[in-house]
């Protein structure tokens, strides 16, 4: 799995790297895009994605238990509700694109706004294609089957990226008054078409498992209510997450052009260890989570979340001071070419390294969550997600208010991390007091190791990129070269600081990590 999802981020960093050698990192026309192309996915996880994973799986779990059909019939259900409910939303959401654009875009000139309400229109069908498609992997998922819903977004990013190569080969335009019809049309449809690649794979997978894929007419019989009344607390928790991405965008929309592309170039980049590492850890643990808790064994439960944090931490940290310490060359080797802005590339690199701030206690959070969602608790995550959002939206509109309208975008990962540390920490004790326990003296003496041990490796990579720069040349041909060698260094300071304080989760990923090289 988490071959797949690399190799899927992988793809996604190539596809935005195209799109803004293409386009032009830090011009209109690419913020246009980028706030239009955010739409459906807001959409959709405000209406049902928030629920997938804490609501849909879980009850999923049970009627496979349960049902003597293995659940076949409750799943097809459940899918057929997916493609009725979306297909309505989606046509609400056409023609609403204007109010959505409106709504996430307060520092867009009138001509910005027109296209990215132009682009929203092809782009909101995705709302459709990434319901079914998520609600087939989950199927799948049930069954035991994890690679092709991790494979898909690979078909998706390889269109996309089709199309930007295409782009770029015909000399499309990095303007907005000088996009032709069919280069906007090339972009829009291309971009639709690759998420529907990714429902098409899924969906193939489904039916090659030997589950009869099939649309019922009448999907009651799934207990709506019940997901209706478990899925309005997860409802909550969505819209505090997209009430907290509408506030980020619109402050980042405030620094002016090439700020929203910053803000989500740089939010692309904090994503990949996390969808790599702890989604993967998170996706294969939730169905056995809802197992043991559905047998009332609280004892495997914290276990199981226990070890997933701690590994999940060890493994993210020196990523979160990689991000720190190398942001600026980051930013210059996977965005400083083509067509992009040098002033916004150096602006990304800000906002690379602000978000390494927030990794770990963002990841922490959203393990421990899981916790309340296989005991089937959707209330009071619901509440923690609303308080981290209150903070992440304060966070963002100190930002804008008191700092520089260029520096506001480098403000928000701060406040992504001030509100996800809190969110951390709160969970941590709710969560302890609902199962009795959380192995908390472990979890914190683990994190306080690997707190020291991320230190040593911070100073070691930033001692080694001050003695590489007179050495190698500046900008993107240099870049590579700084990033292997700093890394290099910062991860073998992490590794010797970690052995050196008994950090015995560090010693079991490398112990595995070098058997695997070993052919074991």
């Amino acid at each position: 799995m988490a071959i797949a999802t690399l190799a899927s981020r992988a793809a996604g960093f190539l596809r935005i790297v195209v799109l803004a050698a293409a386009l032009g990192l830090g011009t209109r026309l690419l913020d246009s895009y980028n706030v239009a192309n955010t739409l459906p996915n807001a959409v959709y996880e405000l209406v049902v994605g928030g629920a997938m994973a804490s609501v849909v799986v879980p009850l999923l779990t049970r009627a496979a238990l349960t049902e003597p059909d293995d659940g076949v019939v409750y799943a097809q259900r459940l899918l057929s509700l997916m493609v009725y409910g979306l297909s309505a939303v989606t046509v609400v959401a056409v023609f609403a694109a204007p109010l959505l654009v409106d709504l996430y875009t307060p520092g867009f000139t009138a001509e910005q706004r027109d296209l990215a309400v132009v682009f929203s229109r092809y782009f909101l069908p995705q709302i459709l294609f990434y319901g079914v498609s998520a609600t087939a992997g989950a199927v799948l998922n049930i069954r035991g089957r994890f690679a092709a819903p991790m494979w898909a977004p690979l078909c998706n990013s390889l269109v996309v990226i089709a199309v930007g190569l295409t782009y770029l080969a015909i000399g499309g335009s990095t303007g907005i008054a000088g996009l032709t019809t069919g280069q906007l049309t090339l972009l829009a449809v291309g971009t639709t078409a690759g998420v529907f690649a990714q429902l098409t794979l899924v969906v193939w997978a489904l039916a090659r498992s030997g589950f009869p894929v099939r649309l019922r007419l009448d999907p009651r019989g799934i207990a709506i209510r019940r997901i209706g009344r478990l899925g309005g607390w997860v409802l909550i928790s969505v819209v505090a997450a997209q009430v907290l991405l509408a506030v980020a965008t619109r402050s980042a929309s405030l620094s002016g052009p090439g700020g929203i592309t910053a803000y989500q170039n740089a939010y692309a980049v904090f994503q990949v260890p996390f969808a790599v590492i702890a989604l993967s850890v998170m996706t294969a643990m939730l169905p056995r989570l809802s197992r043991s808790a559905a047998r009332l064994d609280h004892a495997r439960v914290i276990r199981d979340l226990s070890l997933a944090v701690r590994v999940a931490a060890v493994t993210m940290a020196p990523i979160a001071v990689a991000m720190m310490v190398l942001g600026g060359q980051i930013a210059i080797l996977l965005f400083g070419h083509g067509r992009s802005a040098a002033a916004t590339v150096s602006l990304l690199g800000l906002v690379v390294a602000a978000f390494g701030l927030a990794l770990v206690p963002f990841t922490g959070y959203m393990i421990l969550q899981r916790g309340f969602y296989a005991l089937q608790d959707t209330k009071t995550p619901a509440l923690i997600a609303a308080g981290v959002a209150a903070i992440g939206v304060a966070g963002c509109l100190g930002a804008a208010w008191l700092l520089p309208s260029a520096d506001i975008v480098v403000g928000i990962p701060l406040a992504y991390a001030a509100a996800y540390t809190v969110g951390l920490i709160t969970t941590a004790l709710v969560l302890r007091r609902r199962l009795g326990r959380i192995d908390g003296n472990r979890l914190v003496r683990t994190h306080l190791r690997i707190l020291v041990a991320a230190t040593v490796g911070a100073g070691c990579a930033a001692v080694t990129v001050q003695a590489v720069a007179p050495l190698v040349p500046p900008g993107w041909a240099g870049s590579p070269v700084t990033i292997a060698v700093a890394a290099l260094a910062g991860g073998l300071g992490y590794v010797a600081a970690g052995r050196l304080l008994h950090l015995t989760e560090l010693r079991h990923l490398v112990a595995t990590a070098l058997h695997s090289v070993r052919g074991g």
